[in-house]
């Protein structure tokens, strides 16, 4: 006869085991969906630009193009107008940088490129009141 303990544990697993379950499909149709819609802004994008990196102008063929990929310029993968406006194409390197430079200025390691930052030293700021001085 399994003690009290032993049932506890057996209960705790088959929950675990659904959770778990729950969890793998929710993930597997969040990728299924996700590899979909990209299947169709790619290959729209692969249409309507040339094949070349719009950072390092790199050069791409049939047989390297695996390694091109779209970039949404304002981050949102669901922003997907027709004419590609929110697209542009980079190679897996300059893709990396790009979401690299976006975490890192996240985190404040990086300014924000349309930050503009003005001088906080007034070097004349005391000017008048030395000439005052100096005539005396």
């Amino acid at each position: 006869m399994p003690s009290d303990r032993t049932q506890f544990d057996q209960r705790a697993d088959m929950t675990a085991g659904k959770s778990s379950d729950n969890l793998d499909r929710v993930v597997a149709q969040a990728r299924k969906a996700s590899q979909e819609r990209e299947k169709g802004y790619r290959a729209k994008a692969l249409k309507l630009y040339p094949w070349v990196c719009g950072r390092c102008a790199r050069e791409f063929t049939r047989e390297n193009l695996q390694e091109l990929t779209v970039h949404h310029r304002d981050h949102d993968h669901d922003n997907n107008p027709q004419d590609g406006s929110n697209w542009e194409l980079l190679c897996v390197y300059c893709h990396d940088n790009e979401h690299s430079r976006l975490i890192d200025a996240a985190y404040g390691h990086l300014e924000p490129e349309t930050k503009e930052t003005s001088a906080t030293h007034s070097p004349f700021a005391g000017l008048a009141g030395m000439l005052k001085e100096k005539k005396k």
